[in-house]
C-alpha cells in the first residue's frame, strides 16, 4: 500500500492501483517514438506489482498506523518463493511479459545477491533467462533495456503522483534520465496542471486518475480491524491534468 498522512487520517492507495496510473501514463506516449511491443510493455506495467496482497502479511507498523510499502520488510527467504512463484504465473502471459518482470525484480532486489546462495542463483538465471528470451523473441539487448527504462519511467512518474511529490511553485523534480540517456523534469503550472519536459506525450493535454482509500483512525488494534476499515473506508478518484505548453 501507498500511505500518505492527510490532515483527516490517511490517504491509501493500492499498489496494483499505482501499477494502472503507471499503464494510463505509457499509454499516452508519443507513437513515434515508442518503444517495440508497446502494449505488451503496457500490460507488464499493469501488473508488475500483481504480487502485492492487500488482505495478506502485516500491514501495520509498530505503533498501529497503515503500513506504507516503503517501510514494509519481508524476509529474504520469504520474499524469495513469492517471487519465484509470481515470475511463474506470469509465463502465461508470454515470454515478452515475463522478461520485463524478470529485469524488474533483478533491478528491485540486486543488493540482496550476497545474501545467500539461493538469492544469488536465482538472480543469475534470471540474467541468463532474459537473455534467452530476448534470443527468442528476436530483439536485442539494447531494444530490451530501452523498453524496461520506459517501464521504469511510467513507473516513476506514477509513484510521484501518489507519493504527493509534486514539486510546488513551479519547481521542476526530474523523473528518470533512463531512456536514451534524456532527462525528463515534471513541474506543476500555474493553473495546477502538470507538465513534462521535454514533451514525450501523444495528445497535448489529457487526464489520468486513480483510486484513493481514506481512513479517519490514525491507528489499527490489528490487521484485521484494518483490512476491515478500508473494505469500509471512503473511495475517490485522484486526478491529474498533463498539458504541453
Amino acid at each position: 500500500m501507498i500511505v500518505n498522512l492527510t490532515k483527516d487520517g490517511w490517504e491509501v492507495i493500492y499498489q496494483r492501483a499505482h501499477a494502472l496510473l503507471a499503464a494510463q501514463l505509457g499509454g499516452q506516449w508519443q507513437r513515434s517514438n515508442a518503444p517495440v511491443r508497446l502494449y505488451e510493455i503496457i500490460a507488464a506495467i499493469s501488473q508488475h506489482d500483481d504480487l502485492e496482497k492487500e488482505w495478506t502479511d502485516n500491514h501495520l507498523t509498530k505503533s498501529g498506523a497503515p503500513l506504507d510499502f516503503t517501510l514494509s520488510q519481508t524476509p529474504p527467504e520469504v520474499s524469495l518463493e513469492k517471487l519465484k512463484k509470481h515470475l511463474e504465473n506470469f509465463c502465461y502471459r508470454g515470454r515478452w511479459v515475463t522478461m520485463l518482470i524478470s529485469m524488474h525484480i533483478c533491478f528491485l532486489h540486486q543488493n540482496r545477491k550476497e545474501v545467500s546462495d539461493n538469492w544469488h542463483d536465482f538472480l543469475e538465471t534470471q540474467v541468463k533467462d532474459q537473455q534467452q528470451w530476448q534470443k527468442e523473441l528476436g530483439i536485442s539487448q539494447e531494444e530490451a533495456e530501452r523498453a524496461y527504462q520506459f517501464m521504469q519511467w511510467c513507473d516513476r512518474l506514477s509513484l510521484i503522483l501518489v507519493q504527493r511529490q509534486v514539486p510546488e511553485d513551479g519547481r521542476a523534480l526530474e523523473i528518470t534520465s533512463g531512456i536514451c540517456q534524456q532527462r525528463y523534469d515534471l513541474r506543476c503550472l500555474e493553473n495546477k496542471h502538470l507538465n513534462v519536459e521535454p514533451w514525450p506525450f501523444e495528445d497535448s493535454e489529457f487526464t489520468v486518475n486513480v483510486e484513493c482509500c481514506h481512513l479517519s483512525d490514525l491507528k489499527y488494534d490489528d490487521n484485521q480491524a484494518l483490512i476491515k476499515a478500508l473494505k469500509q473506508a471512503p473511495i475517490t478518484n485522484l486526478e491529474w491534468t498533463f498539458a504541453k505548453k
